[in-house]
């Protein structure tokens, strides 16, 4: 550019020269040419052009010798003393010739008076004070991995401003494997460096060269620049995903909360950009199930639990787990995750009765198997391992069998249907796992009655206490016995035992239910005939071979009111109840007239008697002892009084509904002397009459009191061989005292009889007269007290 500006300059001053030619008409013009090189210091001759060009130098100041430039900052300058040309500046050749091989400053020099023009041509000489230079420091290339070898690539070539021989004469390129640098000469564009690529690039082994390419000058030394080239290997999808592990195994505990993570597989990918990126799935072969219980995170490779796992459905998944890449033509790898089921103790152990016997008969022997339990437990391991147990306040036990995780349900003692005739048996299995889980069943086990067991009468012996004269026909009285045993061994029957002997012919007179073990008399009892008897009961159970026990039955004959009294004196001859009695007319007050002496063949109550005056023609006159039956004179006789006098007695028992008997006493008064030899007689026909009625009495008291010693031996025998406390129903009454028996004492003269009978709640007293012996009862509202005879 600056030479073409020069080369204008040399036009314009060419034609300028010209027109002064024209217009002077005497135009020098001469040329010079010198040369020098750049960069010399400021004030650096050029050259004389005053004595080149034969001036006088003494003239140059009067003609103004000048050189003509339009440049406001010339590189020369000429001294107009000397006409040297000098360099004015620091001179650039490569500023001011640019790339030009020749770098020629063509200066115009004027004089005047008379004008001249001359041309002074100075050359610059270049030297070598510039390096090569690229246009960048760094240059990337992108080449992808696919590109063939001997591919060319044309690189940016090198700029030195000197020029000619210090210009860029050769390039080279850092030593690599895979690319060579080749020159091309392009003459005035210089030389231009390829890049050629001599071996196949792979992004994954290498993603990027760095190369680096130098320029070189000629210059001794010579001088050089470089570049930094950056080849960036483009990837393509010529890698698929590998897993960063050749097997992927993880143990897993069944029933692991949802969203649990199983595991993380990890693949990569060598390539880059979206054929460098993993995404994770299941493999098309993955069973459905398995798509229930777990998922994959398609970012991460997480495998997620997605519903709860179970060891006892299956101890071990084998999962395909797939790692694709996003390329255009998207490459896989599949890798299988193997996942064990870690056992925990979810699983109680189940009970299971394979064979049960649901009755087992009460006389079983110990060891009598009952039923076959089988325990299971889905866990495994310690979890799996179950112990059974049984309560140990049962007659059963559980034994091992040979079988694994079998049991016999046996007996293991006697068994007693009566004392407990079922069991629900609570079978309990624990398994060892921590904690432990366990789980109970219950068998019901019924004892089935064998017939082990005798009928038992309610109470043994029997005593029973019945009323005379009770209607024939009905049933005076009930024995009861019970089975322990169930069903027809349980079913009793009755029957009387009749051995035909003497003693027992008062069981023909009786039958008995042989359901309800009701007896029946089948006559009347009478007290005074017959008061106490026994005989045996035998209860029989219907079992096969029955079984059967007797009981005694002892029955007591309770008195009834049935008797009246029966009056023993007076009686006349024709055998009613009058008498006679003669007194003399000077007795006092309280003299014994007669004693009324009555007999009742009842017994307590029913046989207590009582006297009073029914009918007395002088109340004043005479009094009744109510208990004795003494007639007594209550004042003294008077003139007035009537010799003769008629009492009416009335005597009754003490029964709820009284009998009773009248006699009738006739007392006559008399004088002294009479009533002496009237005494005398009547005393001796009374001593007899006496004696034969105390004889009568002996005898019926003495057969009394031997029934009645019987029946308290034989009751104080069974009282005292009874195991069963009881007490009578008739002992129990209010009116009864609680002692069984108690004696009477009386006298006939020099002897004395004793009575032994039931105990009386209140006293009675037999007064005998001055003639007989008379059984009298005294008033109840008296003060109790023993029975006993006076022989007054």
């Amino acid at each position: 550019m600056e030479q073409r500006r020069y080369e204008r300059r040399s036009a314009r001053g060419y034609l300028f020269g010209c027109v002064v030619a024209v217009l002077l008409w005497s135009t020098a013009w001469a040329q010079l040419r010198y040369s020098i090189s750049e960069e010399v210091n400021e004030g650096t001759v050029v050259g004389n052009i005053a004595k080149d060009l034969g001036l006088d130098k003494s003239t140059l100041i009067d003609r103004k010798y000048r050189i003509v430039s339009s440049n406001a900052d010339p590189l020369f300058h000429v001294n107009q003393n000397n006409g040297v040309l000098y360099v004015s500046r620091k001179i650039d050749r490569e500023e001011v010739c640019a790339q030009s091989n020749t770098c020629l400053m063509n200066l115009k020099t004027v004089l005047e008076n008379p004008l001249e023009v001359h041309y002074v041509g100075v050359e610059i000489l270049d030297i070598n004070d510039h390096s090569p230079s690229f246009p960048d420091e760094e240059k990337t290339l992108e080449m992808s991995e696919s590109v063939l070898p001997g591919v060319r690539i044309p690189l940016q070539h090198a700029r030195d401003p000197d020029g000619g021989h210090f210009s860029v004469q050769q390039y080279k390129l850092s030593p690599n494997d895979h690319f060579r640098l080749e020159v091309k000469d392009k003459g005035e564009d210089g030389k231009i460096p390829v890049l050629i690529v001599q071996k196949s690039l792979d992004r994954e082994s290498a993603g990027s060269h760095s190369l680096v390419l130098t320029a070189l000058d000629g210059g001794k030394p010579p001088k050089s620049g470089e570049t930094n080239i950056l080849v960036k290997v483009l990837d393509i999808n010529d890698n698929a995903p590998v897993f960063s592990k050749d097997v992927y195994s993880v143990m897993l505990d069944e029933n692991a909360p949802v969203g649990t993570t199983v595991i993380q597989v990890n693949a990569t990918d060598l390539d880059e950009g979206p054929n460098g990126e993993v995404v994770y799935s299941f493999s098309s072969i993955v069973n459905r199930k398995l798509l229930k219980l777990f998922d994959i995170n398609p970012s991460t490779g997480e495998i997620l639990v997605k519903s709860l796992v179970d060891y006892e459905e299956k101890e071990k998944y084998e999962i395909e787990i797939q790692a694709s890449d996003k390329g255009l033509a998207p490459l896989a790898t599949q890798k299988s995750v193997i996942i064990k089921i870690v056992d925990v103790n979810d699983n109680a152990p189940e009970i299971e009765v394979t064979s049960f016997s649901s009755s087992i008969p009460e006389d079983s022997r110990p060891g009598t198997t009952v039923a076959l339990i089988s325990v299971n437990d889905l866990d495994s391991g310690l979890n799996g391992k179950v112990i059974c147990s049984i309560g140990e306040d049962v007659p059963f036990a559980l034994s091992p069998s040979l079988q694994d995780k079998m049991y016999s349900l046996m007996t293991r003692s006697p068994l007693d249907r009566e004392k407990q005739s079922h069991y629900d048996l609570t079978i309990t299995a624990k398994d060892a796992g921590h904690p432990s889980l366990s789980s109970e069943k219950t068998i019901s086990v019924v004892v089935s009655d064998v017939n082990d067991n005798s009928p038992e009468f309610s109470l043994s012996p029997y005593t029973f206490y019945v009323t005379e004269a009770n209607e024939p026909g009905t049933s005076v009285f009930s024995v009861k016995a019970f089975d322990r045993d169930e069903n027809d061994n349980a079913l009793v029957s009755y029957h009387i035992l009749r051995d035909g002997s003497e003693e027992n012919k008062v069981t023909s007179f009786l039958n008995i239910n042989s359901e309800t073990g009701d007896i029946l008399a089948l006559k009347s009892f009478d007290f005074e005939t017959l008061k106490t008897f026994q005989f045996q009961v035998v209860a029989t159970d219907s079992g096969t071979p029955s079984l059967s026990s007797n009981v005694t039955v002892n029955v007591f004959i309770l008195d009834q009111n049935d008797n009246a009294p029966v009056i023993l004196y007076p009686v006349s001859s024709n055998g009613s109840a009058e008498g006679v009695e003669e007194i003399p007319r000077n007795v006092n007050a309280g003299h014994l007239v007669t004693k009324v002496r009555a007999y009742d063949a009842d017994i307590g109550y029913n046989g207590w008697l009582l006297f009073s005056l029914q009918d007395v023609t002088d109340h004043s006159l005479f009094g009744l002892d109510r208990y004795t039956g003494q007639i007594r004179t209550l004042r003294s006789f008077t003139e007035t009084d009537e010799a003769e006098h008629k009492l009416v007695i009335l005597v009754k028992d003490n029964g709820n509904v009284s009998l009773s008997a009248t006699a009738t006493v006739l007392v006559k008064v008399v004088e002294p002397k009479e009533a002496f030899a009237a005494s005398d007689v009547k005393s001796a026909t009374k001593d007899e009459e006496e004696n034969n009625v105390t004889f009568y009495l002996m005898i019926t008291l003495g057969s009394v009191s031997t029934l009645f010693l019987i029946s308290i031996v034989v009751l104080i025998a069974m009282q005292c061989s009874k195991t069963t406390d009881y007490t009578s129903k008739y002992l129990q009454e209010t009116n009864y005292d609680g002692t069984l028996c108690h004696s009477i004492q009386y006298r006939s003269g020099d002897k004395r009889y004793m009575l032994v009978g039931p105990r009386m709640s209140i006293g009675s007293t037999i007064v005998p007269g001055s003639h007989a012996n008379t059984l009298v009862l005294p008033d109840r509202r008296g003060t109790p007290g023993e029975l006993f005879f006076d022989a007054n």
